[in-house]
């Protein structure tokens, strides 16, 4: 065998292994590295949910017990975000009794959420107002509070804003009415507009939490 033979042999073999390995390859992707399935629609429930989840601003704030929060603080549990403040009138108090209820309605195979009220008045809200009111609504109610700029801050990039207004000496709030959904990668999931029911609340959370624990497998698989 001459050696233009061998070399033509030798080149051929190389092609042979390129093709088998890129082959392999592709259905080492496909079986492992599978493409995330895209956010549920969820428009009949109000919700809007986001394919990749957005990072938040980084914060420092206070709590209800006094205690420095952060962004990291948020990690490891899903969170349901509200922006209001304690003295609201209407709009919060029916806000914070639907989330009472819609973790009432949780299936107790699903993870438990906590649900935190970001005020838009802190001022009036310090860390002990909130303790007693969000201590009415349950043990996983938490409240946070702190400087007024890096409130309004976090208020937006959870997609929510609020404005004072002063009627008669008194301080009016105007601020948003959604839920924020937050995953346990502290990162916002989802968006849940009014007007809420309990039962579209809790219905949102658990297809959120099961397209989100699906993907977490395929992409880990």
């Amino acid at each position: 065998m001459n050696s233009s033979i061998r070399l033509t042999l030798f080149l051929l073999l190389l092609l042979v292994i390129l093709i088998f390995g890129l082959v392999v390859g592709r259905q080492v992707y496909m079986v492992g590295g599978q493409e995330p399935e895209p956010a549920p629609e969820l428009a009949d429930l109000n919700t809007y949910v986001y394919d990749q989840p957005r990072e938040l601003v980084e914060f420092t704030l206070t709590n209800e017990q006094g205690e420095t929060v952060t962004r990291e603080s948020l990690r490891g549990r899903w969170t349901f975000a509200f922006v209001g403040y304690t003295n609201c009138p209407d709009i919060c108090p029916a806000a914070m009794a639907n989330l009472r209820r819609t973790d009432q309605l949780l299936s107790p195979e699903l993870p438990q959420p906590d649900y935190l009220l970001v005020t838009a008045d802190p001022d009036h809200d310090t860390p002990d107002k909130l303790k007693a009111y969000t201590d009415f609504f349950g043990d996983n109610f938490h409240g946070l509070t702190g400087d007024l700029d890096t409130l309004r801050s976090l208020a937006k990039s959870l997609n929510a804003v609020f404005i004072h207004r002063d009627v008669e000496g008194e301080l009016l709030v105007d601020h948003s009415g959604h839920f924020a959904l937050l995953n346990p990668d502290g990162k916002l999931a989802a968006v849940l507009q009014p007007p809420h029911k309990p039962e579209d609340l809790a219905e949102a959370f658990e297809r959120i939490y099961e397209w989100a624990r699906e993907n977490r497998e395929r992409l880990s698989s």
